[in-house]
């Protein structure tokens, strides 16, 4: 063998160990030459917790997703949306999971709205073991509403009293139905045209949560007030343009009609008077807002406002000696929509239909 030989093969293996390591060296790297860039990311999501592509309100909804390949201190950020508008941005820690891939989870709970969506993002990770971005694709489900009854009790009845109290109806504190939930339905169906009973169906619920059919103060120049819409049949409490306290009344009848116009309160009776009349606050003459033992849902009293003896002591402390008064309205072309049922619940007895069962030769009220 000559010496131009014995260097050319020494060159032969010396270039072939070099690729053997290189080639190694990327068997090691994951299968990606150093300077192929970032390992590509993908992300993939799924909605826990629905049925038929639907959560009922106020029931938790969980999002749990992968990411691979899988680093150290990867973070997602999780997107939801409630109707076409993104509300809420969740970011997230990824955990090992496995060999080379990592889990997120996100959760949000139905608190109103129509359809909700989301979507999942990593971001990439520069520097050494880079990765790439990727997002997931768009997934939605839609709210399923239910209506509520008398005494049912959980988390969507505490979720209906605070979408009520947002509406400045005054339900009482708790997760459970009462008398004084039946009132502030029968409150908001009043407000808005509906039968006057205090069933809490489906359509009723998802309106409340959706914040439809609230009050529109007629005086806000008046600053705090009471106003009167007689033809809705309640009484508005408001700071401005601001209710903050809604209750069901029944005014006079159509012998004795209620006093229109601006007044103010200018006395107050505590107790039960000889008239049957609780805790009144007057505001003109012997016009007066009180509690009685029978609170109609038609125009019945002699012209003073009539509540529900349940409600009076709170009416009361928030009525004031000074307090303007605001009575308008025609009490007898209120618009009811027909709905009937067979028992409305609590101290509300029947649904009687639009004219409530009004008989003329029924004897008048003492007040």
């Amino acid at each position: 063998m000559t010496n131009r030989t014995g260097i050319a093969l020494a060159l032969a293996c010396a270039l072939a160990g070099f690729f053997l390591i290189a080639t190694n060296a990327q068997a090691a790297n994951g299968g990606a030459a150093p300077d192929d860039g970032p390992a590509k990311a993908t992300v993939k999501i799924r909605v826990l917790g629905l049925k038929n592509h639907q959560a009922t309100v106020m029931n938790k909804v969980t999002v749990k997703g992968s990411l691979k390949p899988f680093r150290n201190l990867q973070k997602v950020k999780v997107y939801f949306y409630k109707d076409g508008k993104r509300f809420s941005t969740r970011t997230v820690k990824v955990h090992k999971a496995g060999k080379n891939y990592g889990t997120f989870t996100a959760a949000i709970r139905m608190r109103g709205g129509n359809r909700y969506g989301v979507r999942a993002k990593y971001w990439g990770k520069a520097g050494k073991k880079a990765v790439g971005k990727d997002t997931t694709d768009h997934k939605s489900w839609r709210v399923r509403y239910v209506g509520l009854a008398h005494d049912q009790c959980g988390r969507v009845v505490a979720g209906f009293r605070k979408a009520l109290n947002r509406l400045a109806l005054v339900p009482a504190q708790g997760r459970c139905f009462n008398g004084k939930m039946e009132r502030a339905v029968l409150a908001y169906r009043k407000l808005n045209d509906m039968s006057r009973n205090a069933r809490a169906s489906k359509t009723i619920v998802q309106r409340v949560f959706n914040g439809n059919g609230g009050y529109h103060v007629r005086r806000p120049s008046l600053g705090d007030h009471m106003e009167a819409p007689l033809s809705k049949q309640v009484i508005v409490f408001s700071k401005g343009k601001r209710p903050y306290a809604i209750f069901p009344i029944a005014s006079g009848k159509a012998s004795t009609p209620t006093i229109l116009g601006t007044y103010s309160f200018y006395w107050k009776e505590p107790g039960m008077n000889s008239h049957g009349m609780y805790y009144s606050s007057y505001f003109i003459r012997g016009y007066a807002t009180h509690g009685y033992a029978s609170v109609p849902d038609y125009p019945a009293s002699h012209g003073c406002l009539r509540t529900f003896i349940s409600d009076q002591p709170r009416i009361y402390n928030i009525t004031e000696i000074g307090m303007p008064v605001y009575t308008f309205g025609n009490a007898f072309r209120g618009k009811v929509a027909g709905y009937k049922v067979k028992q409305a619940g609590g101290d509300l007895g029947p649904d009687l239909g639009p004219t409530g069962g009004l008989d003329p030769a029924a004897p008048a009220s003492a007040d």
